[in-house]
Order: structure tokens, then C-alpha cells, then sequence
């Protein structure tokens, strides 16, 4: 914290103080601070080798294997549920010429945000702070008719908005991260529809990864709008059947939507009982029709589409920091970054370690071994500490009875089982993206 919010002023030390109505209530905040510092994905990040940061990329990540491993994990996962629900993915430029950002209106209302370059053929290009003006390049390609909306485009975009470095904070606040962006073009008449199909993708998707509490912020028309007033009733009460349709309350935020149209925040609630803004989905009645994108309707006539902007993961960094954090560092099978260790008691069974790891691998699961030569208690211990899910011990007896010692993570019980059957256990709980087993 900077004096007037200028980092060339003198630094600021930050006093807050809380109170509570009662003894038990501040008790249980302490031991939600408690378990948050626990929890951090910070050290968390650190302890499981996830990721790093450092001076030279402020806000910005360094990603290590299993990081990245997990990373990849949520966009094979969304890019699957995209494909499923009509979506095309798109890439779009991470640089573009500041006029396109001048036309959009981003340059007007973010450039303190923008990261900009004069190049020596003077010209200035501005690095995407959002992929909405590039979708509408896309769509603008090509004659469009009413036939062809809805329009569903997603793309995993790159993104970089400039922070203040007393900002900064692991991956909940970063100068450069990923967005799950979509933009759904539609007509008028397809704005409801739209709207409740998403609502419900977004809250089927928090649930399978441990979210079912869920709330809503509900911000509608500021006084300062563009478009008739006719069309911004049918895009609030397209948000509100999407919302009332999904059983979900909501807080009305009255004036606080975009001057271009209403939009939805997800909120999540995470195991501590921390709320998580994750989530958006926003009508826009203005920005296709700014950069000339248009339709052929059914009277021959050219419209400008209605563009739903909507987020579900919103950050793909912020998100795997909650996840990070929800789950204390310890995930479901499905989303592990290593899944099974397989471990050696006696250097004897080394050869069938490495021929049940390849099973495993051919299966698409993500096996390792480990032969060193260490007690199995101490191997035990430390892959417990790295959170894997399930260790397979193997010995000689099991290399010779084609079997695995199964021990799974925070469980006291262990069995022992054939590897054709623990391998069929896995995939089945890989494929439901099964909760964690405790």
C-alpha cells in the first residue's frame, strides 16, 4: 500500500482490526485463518512442486511438470465439455495494433491496464488484455444468416492486464494468465435459451470439481447504457429465468451492470467457507455492432448479433490457486498430477515396478515408480507428503503373485489385489472424475 495509491510515494502499513458478537465466533474465524495459512497455494505450490515465481516475471508464472501437468488437466477437461456443449475453439492474437483496441472502446476505458509498444516501423501494438474484440474478427469472416446462430466460440487466450506490484498475490492476481473465454452470438429471441443452457454447464462444472455451494451477484442497467430499453428488459429477464431455472438465489446489484449489458457472478464457497468470484456471464448489446459485426435475418436485412461474454473458470491460474486451496493440496484421482506410485520393497521386484507403471501409462493413467534403495516406510511417508492418491508396494511375493500392495491416501487400510483389478478401479474412477475418497 502506496500514499495515494502512488508507488513513488512513501509505503503504507496496513492496520485492520475485526470484532465479533461473541467468544465462539471468534474462535472460529482464528481457525479459519489457521487452516487458510495451511492451505495457502503458495507454499502449497512450493511443497508439491507446482510452481515458482521470481523478480524477472513479476505476475506472471512459472509452471514446473506437475503444475503444468495440472494446468493442462482443467483445459483438456473444459475443452472437452466445450466440444460436448457446441463450442469451436478459436486462438486469436496476443498482440494486435492499437487501433482495434481504439475502436473496440478498451483503449478509452483500460489503457492504464494495457501493456503497449511502438515498434521501430512506428507502429503501436497493445498486448490482449481480454480475446472479445479477436472473436469478433473471427465472426466477422464470412457472410452470417440467422441460420448459423447460435454462434458458440471458446478459446484458451493469454492474457495480460497491467497490477500494481502491491497487487500481485501467487496465482490469484497476476499480470499474465489464461482465460476459459467464450462468446455465444446469438439472436434476441435465442438470449434466454442461452442463458439457462449456460447457467446450468457453469454449475454442473463446479460440482465435479467438490463446489455445490454456489451464489449469484445479479448487476442490471446502469443509468449511462447503450441500446433500447425494450432489449435490455429482454436480457435481464433472460438472466433472471437462467438463474430462477437453475433453483439458484440471487443478489441484485442494482446499476452495477456494464454499460453495454447485464451481467451473472458465480461465487463459490470453498471448504473453509471463503467466497470465490469465479464465474461471469454477460450480455453485451454493444460491441459486435461497434466493430461491424453483423447477420443476415430472416427479412433479408442486416443485424447486429446480441454477444453473451461468458467465463466459467475465468482465470485459469485464480482457479487452480481455489483448487489448490479447497482441497488443501490433496485432489481427487482424476485431477492428481501424479496419480500412482509405484513403489519398490526390495530391489527384486524393480523389473515388474516398471512393467506395472507401463500398464498403468498405457491405461492414461499417470503412474512413477520409485526403486531407490530405501526403506518402504520411508517411501510410504514421503509420497503421502507429496499427496499421491494411491501408492501400489511391490515386493517379490506380488511380482510372483502378478499382484499390488494398494494403499490410498489419509486411509489406514491397505489390500492387496490383482493389478487387472486395481487397474479397472482407476480408470472407472478417472472416468466419473470421482470425489475424494477419505
Amino acid at each position: 500500500a502506496y500514499w495515494r495509491g502512488d508507488s513513488n510515494n512513501e509505503m503504507l502499513q496496513r492496520i485492520y482490526g475485526v470484532c465479533f458478537a461473541s467468544e465462539k465466533e471468534l474462535q472460529a474465524h482464528l481457525t479459519m485463518l489457521e487452516e487458510a495459512e495451511k492451505r495457502d497455494h503458495r507454499r502449497l505450490g512450493r511443497e508439491l512442486d507446482l510452481f515458482h515465481f521470481q523478480e524477472e516475471g513479476p505476475g506472471a508464472v512459472f509452471w514446473h511438470p506437475k503444475g503444468w501437468e495440472l494446468f493442462r488437466t482443467l483445459i483438456d477437461y473444459m475443452r472437452e465439455r466445450q466440444r460436448a456443449g457446441g463450442y469451436l475453439e478459436v486462438n486469436t492474437p496476443e498482440l494486435l495494433d492499437a487501433s482495434l483496441w481504439v475502436a473496440s472502446g478498451h483503449a478509452e476505458k483500460f489503457s492504464e491496464e494495457m501493456f503497449s509498444s511502438h515498434t521501430p516501423d512506428e507502429r503501436h501494438y497493445c498486448l490482449k488484455p481480454m480475446n472479445c474484440p479477436g472473436h469478433v474478427q473471427i465472426f466477422r469472416q464470412g457472410i452470417k444468416s440467422y441460420r448459423d446462430l447460435p454462434y458458440r466460440m471458446s478459446e484458451f487466450g493469454k492474457v495480460h492486464r497491467y497490477e500494481p506490484s502491491g497487487a500481485l498475490h501467487g496465482l490469484m492476481r497476476l499480470r499474465a494468465f489464461t482465460q476459459d473465454d467464450a462468446h455465444i452470438f446469438c439472436s434476441e429471441n435465442q438470449i434466454t435459451q442461452e442463458c439457462v443452457t449456460v447457467t446450468n454447464l457453469i454449475l454442473e462444472i463446479y460440482r465435479d470439481f467438490g463446489f455445490d455451494q454456489v451464489r449469484v451477484k445479479f448487476s442490471d442497467r446502469p443509468e449511462k447504457r447503450v441500446g433500447s430499453d425494450a432489449v435490455w428488459d429482454k436480457a435481464e429477464a433472460a438472466l433472471k429465468t437462467a438463474v430462477e431455472a437453475a433453483g439458484l438465489d440471487y443478489v441484485l446489484n442494482p446499476g452495477e451492470g456494464a454499460f453495454y449489458g447485464p451481467k451473472l457472478e458465480f461465487v463459490l464457497r470453498d471448504a473453509i467457507g471463503r467466497d470465490w468470484q469465479c464465474g461471469t456471464l454477460q450480455v453485451d448489446l454493444n460491441l459486435p455492432g461497434r466493430l461491424g459485426a453483423s447477420f443476415i435475418g430472416e427479412d433479408g436485412q442486416k443485424h447486429p448479433p446480441v454477444m453473451l461474454h461468458r467465463a466459467m473458470f475465468g482465470s485459469l491460474e485464480r482457479f487452480t490457486g481455489i483448487l489448490i486451496e479447497h482441497h488443501a493440496g490433496r485432489f481427487p484421482l482424476w485431477l492428481a498430477p501424479v496419480q500412482v506410485m509405484v513403489a519398490t520393497i526390495t530391489s527384486d521386484a524393480d523389473a515388474y515396478a516398471r512393467e506395472v507403471a507401463s500398464a498403468l501409462l498405457a491405461q492414461g493413467l499417470r503412474a512413477e515408480t520409485d526403486l531407490r534403495n530405501e526403506k518402504i516406510n520411508y517411501k510410504v511417508r514421503e509420497h503421502s507428503i507429496r499427496k499421491i492418491p494411491v501408492q501400489l508396494v511391490v515386493g517379490k511375493r506380488e511380482a510372483e503373485n502378478r499382484t499390488v500392495s494398494v494403499r490410498r491416501l489419509g486411509m489406514a487400510e491397505q489390500r492387496v489385489a490383482p493389478l487387472q483389478e486395481i487397474t479397472a478401479e482407476l480408470i472407472r474412477e478417472m472416468e466419473t472424475r470421482a470425489p475424494l475418497r477419505i
